[in-house]
């Protein structure tokens, strides 16, 4: 099986000349990961690089069966939200006033918000199962491509995605950076931080439209 090619906006990558056919051969050979080799690039797919005005990085895929779609945090269509993100909805709703009972976060991704995790797959039932095969040198790129292009949103959701942003210059970009929002660690930090006011707050403050969470 051919590995799945990058979206073109994002394919002059050295990752994706360099390292991406040794990483897709180690990645065939396991069995029982998600999501679907043809979800592994979703959000570089729905996200183009020049449509990018935030990123919200996030740690690995869900791990449970029928879960992962590419997008970091982001549910099936049809599915009701569960973990993380229904801790996350939970601060929209009382940062921004604004609800939403679909778990499917791809309307975000439209309006420039890239819902990338700092691993692209996951075996099934174990989390961070593939952190250390070989994801963080695409991530890294991507992040550091996004900063260079211009002022850009970062929310940092956890240690995992702050470490990765911690060679990012900061100069004229927005850095949020606070608790995961597992059901574990949501309560230290998370719930009350107010990330999307903050994020349509700082993009109003350059002239551009704020997105809208509640698409």
């Amino acid at each position: 099986m051919q590995p799945p090619a990058p979206p073109a906006s994002w394919a002059d990558l050295p990752f994706f000349s360099d390292d991406w056919p040794q990483l897709w051969a180690r990645l065939s050979v396991i069995p029982d990961w998600q999501p679907q080799a043809d979800r592994l690039f979703h959000a570089l797919d729905l996200t183009p690089r020049p449509a990018v005005r935030v990123v919200i990085l996030g740690q690995d895929p869900y791990h449970t069966p029928g879960r992962a779609t590419g997008l970091a945090f982001s549910f099936p269509p049809g599915e009701a939200p569960r973990d993380s993100l229904r801790n996350i909805l939970a601060e929209l709703a009382s940062d921004t006033g604004q609800t939403r009972t679909s778990g499917d976060l791809s309307g975000w991704a439209r309006q420039g918000g890239l819902l990338l995790n700092t691993a692209l797959a996951v075996p099934l039932g174990q989390p961070q199962g593939h952190s250390r095969l070989g994801w963080a040198p695409l991530v890294a790129q991507i992040l550091s491509a996004v900063a260079s292009d211009g002022p850009r949103a970062f929310v940092l959701w956890g240690k995992p995605a702050q470490r990765l942003c911690a060679p990012l210059p900061r100069d004229g970009h927005l850095f949020l950076e606070g608790a995961h929002p597992s059901p574990l660690s949501a309560y230290r930090g998370f719930f009350g931080s107010r990330p999307f006011s903050r994020i349509n707050d700082w993009l109003a403050g350059r002239g551009t439209s704020p997105i809208d969470w509640a698409a």
